[in-house]
This record gives structure tokens, sequence and C-alpha cells, in this order.
């Protein structure tokens, strides 16, 4: 089997589960800070049409970068509106964690304890798993950036205090940034955000 579509094989039930229980955390969070705007949106649901955007999923499959529809929410029905955005925007990423941990600690369990052969359903269904934790940690590190829009900005922008109109242009300017980053690392090949070093060391660690 070629290589490439052996890694999109492998890679699709990750994404699809990863990105969906991202955008479903974010939701759920909001919705339990008082926010009713992603459950008036259906975002408050497992159901992956709810969240995949088909072009950035297409381009995680094949590049390792994409996205999900954003998940909305009104900062101004928060009760504590810096700490509750904090917490919706750690609730994605840390859902992937927990996803990744999950599916090593199952994998590592599984290698003790089965013989496994070459292209048998046993041998699959590892592969399934190790995808699965190194898609999930990457989409954690990935989004921990602190660069707009990904999740980490959001938290670095509460804990400074910035005017509404300085902060939109950092949002602003900080996402280009990080396209002119993503685009630099694949044109160049130059490792300019470590995210393959951060997930290889977490990988490691049940490895």
């Amino acid at each position: 089997m070629n290589f490439s579509i052996e890694r999109i094989l492998y890679s699709m039930p990750a994404v699809i589960i990863g990105l969906s229980v991202h955008e479903f955390s974010h939701a759920f969070m909001a919705m339990n800070l008082g926010d009713s705007t992603a459950k008036d949106e259906g975002r408050v649901s497992l159901n992956p049409l709810r969240h995949l955007d088909p072009l950035g999923f297409l381009f995680i499959v094949l590049v390792g970068f994409g996205w999900a529809k954003p998940v909305r929410f009104n900062p101004e029905n928060l009760k504590h509106k810096k700490r509750d955005r904090i917490l919706i925007a750690l609730a994605g990423p840390l859902s992937n964690l927990a996803l990744g941990t999950a599916a090593l600690l199952v994998l590592k369990l599984l290698v003790t304890h089965i013989q496994v052969s070459d292209g048998s359903l046993a041998d699959i269904g590892l592969n399934l798993l190790l995808y699965f934790g190194y898609i999930n940690f990457g989409l954690f590190v990935f989004n921990m950036i602190p660069l707009p829009p990904l999740d980490g900005s959001h938290v670095l922008l509460q804990g400074i205090n910035l005017s509404p109109a300085i902060e939109q242009r950092v949002v602003q300017y900080g996402s280009y940034a990080l396209f002119a980053i993503i685009l630099a690392e694949n044109r160049l090949n130059i490792d300019l955000l470590p995210i393959g070093r951060a997930v290889n060391t977490l990988v490691g660690l049940f490895f």
C-alpha cells in the first residue's frame, strides 16, 4: 500500500473524532458557563457534520495543518469574562490531550499482552491507536501555540490587559504571522514551530 494512502486511511478516524470532540468541548464549556450561542447553533454535539470544515479537514489529512468550524460564543453572557474565556479556550486542546493519552494507554496495554503479525486486524487496530495518539497530541500542541486564531492566543490575551482595538490588531496580524510561519515551514523545510518534537516527547512518555 502506498504510504501516503496508508497515512490518510489511518489518520481519517483520528482527525474526524479529534476535531469533533475539540469543537464539542468548546461548545459544551461555553454552554455550562452561561452562554447558549453554541447550543443554539447545534454545536453541543459529537456529530462530525456539525463541526468539520471540508477544506480544513482535507488540509489536516494531507499536510498536517487544518481547521474545523470555529465555535462562537457571546462573552457578554459569561459571569466571569476573563476566566470563562480561558476555560472555553482550554476545553478544546485539553480534550485532545485526554483522547491522545487514552489511546496510547490502551495501545501500551495491548502491545504488552498480544502478539501481532503484519497486516493482521490486530496490527491495523494498533496502528489506528498510534495515529489517534499522535494526531490528538498534535492538535493539543498546535492549538496551544499563542498565536491567533489558535486557542493558546485566547489564553494569552486574557492574561494581559489590552484595549479592544489593540487586541483586534493582535488577532489580525497574529493570524497572518501564523500563516506565514506554516508556509515557510512547508516551502523552506525549516522547523519554526517545534510541534513534531513536542508531540514525539509526549508519545515518548508512554513508550
